[in-house]
């Protein structure tokens, strides 16, 4: 089989490489809205991300608009919000808190073809407890759907900022009903990246944040051959 013709002069591969590379945390926003079909169709592609038992234990709560105020003021205070450097990001359409679903994974492999009798090992059951889980699956699934949404986000043209919750999450979950088994992984701001003007270039709102400095580790820091 031949290989795929190049897409815009660039392979399918070098293009998936650039869109990676070039993906960042986005801090400043317009106000403008996002349409809920893009939306749908950005969520559909990260849904198709690794689930165990095709589980899909992911769920999004979605603040727009004026509603994102709802976020805000349970998770900054005014002090900290006044000398807030990245005053733009209170101005993104969107806030979508993104929960993971750890019941859904006891659910799940209770179900007949996820049994351990079905499995006809003598291996954990999956399906009676969380403790029985090598690794919390529901995080990790969860986060590979998040992170394809930021990428999905990235090729279509958004702003993206994914950044946790430190303050307030009790008083969103009762504000918005989020039910106690959910697990609250963080929240991404989204929408259509603000430019500085020509004025504003200098502006420390529209900086980089400090860990960019930071330098990449190499792959052979990263890249354990045959042992540790």
């Amino acid at each position: 089989m031949s290989d795929p013709a190049p897409l815009n002069g660039m392979s399918p591969a070098s293009e998936f490489r650039e869109l990676v590379a070039s993906r960042r945390m986005v801090r400043a926003f317009r106000s403008d809205p996002v349409d809920h079909a893009l939306l749908a169709a950005l969520v559909d592609t990260a849904s198709r991300s690794p689930s165990a038992g095709k589980t899909q234990g992911w769920n999004l709560v979605v603040l727009e608009g004026a509603a994102t105020e709802t976020f805000w003021s349970a998770t900054m205070t005014n002090e900290t919000r006044v000398g807030f450097r990245w005053r733009h990001l209170f101005a993104a359409p969107m806030i979508v808190l993104s929960f993971a679903d750890p019941q859904a994974y006891l659910d799940r492999y209770s179900e007949s073809d996820k049994s351990r009798s079905q499995r006809g090992d003598a291996g954990a059951d999956l399906g009676g407890s969380l403790a029985a889980w090598p690794a919390p699956y529901w995080t990790i699934d969860a986060s590979f759907a998040t992170m394809t949404l930021l990428l999905a986000a990235h090729d279509a043209g958004l702003g993206a900022l994914f950044f946790g919750v430190f303050r307030g999450e009790e008083e969103l979950r009762r504000t918005l009903g989020v039910p106690p088994r959910l697990q609250l992984l963080g929240a991404i701001a989204l929408g259509y990246e603000r430019m500085p003007t020509e004025a504003e270039t200098n502006d420390p709102a529209f900086g980089r944040g400090l860990s960019a400095a930071r330098s990449r580790a190499a792959t052979s820091d990263i890249i354990h051959y045959g042992a540790w």
